[in-house]
């Protein structure tokens, strides 16, 4: 969309909200504020009563967060009051698992559940966390995320789903009715327009009013309509106004629009003002109570906030504790934990989700000489990669490394050899490095005691050196030429560092600095605390001779095999943002340096989201695994041998490189300017702005190959009560049972003066056939799907009409198409 339409979209809304937006923000709220005017439903008799019996103190008290005397390692806390009965609530964070401090399923991460294309599964991936978080002593979960992939450098796109609305939608419904059908409150997050990491807490995003419906709100209604208890509300401001403090997200939309009943908490420390947040819809500050603590309770008292508007928030919140028996006693007991349905569920999810995305001459599957002499690669390849980083991280019961499900698989008489390639953790200084009698490797620092070296690293020639400090307590101080190498971050940044990269093997946290080094003498001071417990500390290092030397160990161990299987990771996490599409290190020269030496190679992708492959064309395979969760090795064995089918299909768009995809070169849409950002590609998100632009991604929306072959045939388009019926015929042509996933889009309606996509995702099927067979399907087309958002009448309008319709393997990859009347 351009710019001017854009701005002009933007202007409308901005003049419809700003009477809402001024009174939610200028203090005490006036008769003419939104929420003043709304009549919510009544509770019920037992919520009413408590509301009625609560003193001041007490309401006050369930709209902020606690700490827990009764910590069971989860994000938050909110004390209940025992004298009437209610009781606390415990809130864990959980996108692909209960993250609290007990062992539980590591789940695949939510972008490869999604990448299944199927919504069913979605619900049994939600009720493994509902029994789990209850088990585990939870009530409420921090989860699902459905804030769209909008950039490819967004931190935590491993964490949502898609960038289709339509797709998006449907799973999240899923999963909260998964979640919330075993007790377990579910939050929907962030609510909305947090699509990137980089300036969350402050950056203001200008979306004009059609884009805000049709693009980013479509999913969080959808999880209204599923009956979610919670909403978070995000860091960023939309439109000016602070997501939290926003009453025409939070009152106009949420509750008026769409009925929501529940309760509407912030992001952590995402609280900004008392009244005005308050006034504006939002029901619950979290972790603590800076603004709905003291504070709230001196604007009730002195009159700037009527005591009505805290006994709105209170009744909120009972009511959703009301509807999963928390008040009366009629949840059911909380239940032991499962662990070995967990794990048949992240099993299943991670085969479902696995995504061919390459597979020249038959690569694939490893039969025959290709499964019986076999070089695995790459640090992944040893190590179990489990999920991301940040709020995201479980910690499993056990985990697998690929080595050891390949090795297992391949069997008795199978010849597996494995090469590290590129090195995560560093290696040992030799002894001639370090001046003196120092040797930091292994180091133990007892209790009450400092350790401290100061003296020389000698450098032989001019190189790139990486420091590698590994430690069980504080962090070592290691200062390079006066320069701190691992200086403490502030707040999450410190905490929130990666799923893998992080921590060492052996459980130690690892931090890294990469660097130039002349040769020369370089002075170093090395000082470690044991605290009160002591602890143990190593200091390692890579440099260009120990990757080079990773490498041709790779490539050797690549030239004596049959096939090479060799596994690529990128490291993302919460409150950080990537910096480019490549893999991270010195990734691509080993996949160059690796395929070289044997064509017959497949590279495994444990990565957040879309990635450059310069080295595509030199690959005889590609596989993306995203972070498979705790199951993740025996998933991505039984795809490598064709145990199963790869049936997953990209749920975003893979840019060919940093200058082809939607925010490209647009510094206004990401990360923004001087504290703007601006969503001037309007209703042409992801694939859809490859659609309109005309450029080609590396990898379309819906993409991913079968062992097997599938052909479509026979489309009629047929009009309904509620929009579209399509059914078509889908044939198994090859010589393997499959797994398929058509898709059908919908072209723009001739009627509609709107901006509107070449085509948009209508609907799709996840179907398996045995070779050979052929099925009769449909697929049907919603009228919310055929409907623009028409900002001139704050509204959804339908897309009468002639409407194109194509039945396609990915959005760039059309079979057949006819037409339909809407």
């Amino acid at each position: 969309m351009p710019d001017t339409v854009s701005r002009r979209s933007a202007l409308r809304l901005l003049g419809v909200a700003t009477a809402v937006a001024l009174a939610a923000t200028a203090g005490p709220p006036t008769p003419v504020h939104a929420a003043d005017r709304r009549r919510e439903p009544p509770a019920g008799p037992r919520v009413e009563g408590l509301v009625a019996r609560l003193t001041l103190d007490e309401k006050i008290s369930l709209l902020h967060g606690a700490t827990d005397p009764e910590d069971l390692g989860q994000a938050g806390y909110v004390p209940g009051v025992a004298r009437l009965g209610i009781p606390p609530l415990r809130l864990a964070d959980g996108p692909a698992g209960v993250r609290a401090a007990r062992h539980a399923t590591a789940l695949p991460a939510p972008v490869l559940l999604a990448s299944a294309f199927d919504p069913a599964l979605a619900r049994r991936y939600g009720g493994v966390i509902g029994r789990e978080g209850r088990a585990l002593g939870q009530d409420v979960l921090l989860s699902p995320m459905v804030n769209l992939i909008r950039t490819p450098y967004a931190g935590r796109n491993f964490e949502t789903f898609s960038e289709d609305p339509l797709l998006s939608a449907d799973l999240v419904a899923e999963e909260i009715r998964g979640i919330q059908g075993e007790g377990l409150i579910a939050t929907v997050k962030h609510f909305a327009m947090n699509n990137q990491e980089q300036d969350r807490e402050s950056v203001d995003v200008r979306v004009d009013e059609q884009t805000l419906h049709e693009v980013e709100l479509r999913a969080f209604e959808a999880a209204v309509r599923a009956g979610t208890h919670a909403v978070m509300g995000s860091y960023n401001k939309v439109n000016g106004i602070h997501a939290c403090e926003n009453a025409v997200l939070l009152t106009d939309v949420l509750r008026d629009r769409w009925g929501f009943r529940g309760w509407v908490m912030t992001d952590w420390h995402a609280a900004h003002s008392t009244v005005a947040a308050l006034t504006a819809g939002l029901d619950m500050e979290m972790p603590d109570g800076r603004y709905f603590g003291a504070a709230l309770k001196s604007a009730v008292e002195n009159g700037g906030v009527p005591r009505a508007y805290v006994d709105r928030s209170v009744r909120r919140l009972l009511t959703a504790m009301e509807g999963v028996g928390l008040l009366d006693g009629s949840a059911p007991p909380r239940p032991a934990r499962d662990a070995a349905a967990g794990a048949a569920v992240a099993l299943e999810v991670a085969k479902a989700g696995a995504t061919l995305l390459r597979n020249e001459h038959g690569t694939l599957p490893l039969t025959g000489r290709a499964a019986r002499s076999i070089a695995v690669v790459g640090p992944t390849g040893a190590l179990p990669f489990v999920s991301g980083g940040g709020s995201a991280h479980v910690v499993p019961d056990h985990a697998d490394s690929p080595l050891t499900a390949i090795t297992a698989r391949a069997g008795a008489g199978a010849r597996v050899a494995y090469a590290l390639g590129e090195d995560l953790f560093g290696k040992p200084l030799p002894a001639s490095a370090l001046s003196g009698d120092a040797d930091p490797e292994g180091r133990w620092v007892a209790a009450g005691t400092t350790w401290t070296y100061d003296g020389v690293l000698d450098v032989e020639e001019d190189d790139e050196w990486t420091f590698v400090v590994h430690y069980s307590g504080a962090r070592p101080a290691v200062v390079l030429d006066g320069v701190e190498l691992f200086p403490v971050a502030t707040g999450l940044a410190e905490h929130f560092t990666g799923g893998l990269v992080s921590v060492a093997p052996d459980g130690l946290a690892v931090r890294r600095r990469t660097l130039a080094l002349a040769a020369g003498a370089h002075r170093v001071r090395i000082t470690a605390a044991g605290g009160a417990e002591g602890q143990t500390f190593r200091l390692r290092h890579g440099t260009g001779a120990t990757r080079a030397r990773d490498v041709a160990e790779a490539v050797g161990a690549a030239r004596e095999a049959h096939a090479v299987v060799l596994f690529a990771y990128e490291d993302a996490t919460e409150n950080q943002d990537r910096a480019s599409l490549a893999l991270p290190g010195h990734q691509v020269a080993l996949i160059e340096a690796v395929t070289a030496a044997n064509p017959r190679t497949t590279v495994v992708l444990n990565t957040s989201s879309s990635t450059s492959m310069p080295w595509l064309d030199r690959t005889a395979a590609v596989l993306q695994m995203y972070y498979p969760g705790q199951e993740g090795a025996a998933a991505t064995a039984a795809v490598l041998f064709g145990d199963c089918d790869p049936g997953g299909r990209l749920t975003q768009s893979f840019p060919a490189d940093d200058d082809h995809h939607p925010v490209a070169g647009d510094p206004r849409r990401y990360p923004g300017v001087g504290g703007v950002q601006e969503y001037s590609e309007g209703v042409h998100v992801g694939h859809r702005w490859y659609d309109a632009e005309g450029v080609r991604p590396l990898f379309p929306f819906g993409h991913g190959l079968s062992y097997t072959s599938f052909v479509y045939e026979e489309p009629v388009a047929e009009r309904t009560d509620d929009g579209l019926e399509v059914a078509f015929t889908v044939r198994n042509t090859g010589p393997r049972d499959g797994v398929d996933v058509p898709q059908v889009y919908v072209g723009p309606s001739p009627d509609l003066r709107v901006p509107q996509a070449v085509r948009v995702l209508g609907g799709y099927l996840r179907i398996a056939l045995r070779a050979g067979e052929s099925r009769r399907v449909a697929v049907r087309v919603d009228r919310r799907t055929l409907s623009s958002w028409d900002a001139r009448r704050h509204g959804w309008v339908l897309g009468t009409g002639p409407r194109t319709v194509w039945v396609a393997a990915s959005s760039r990859e059309p079979r057949l198409v006819t037409t339909a009347r809407v």
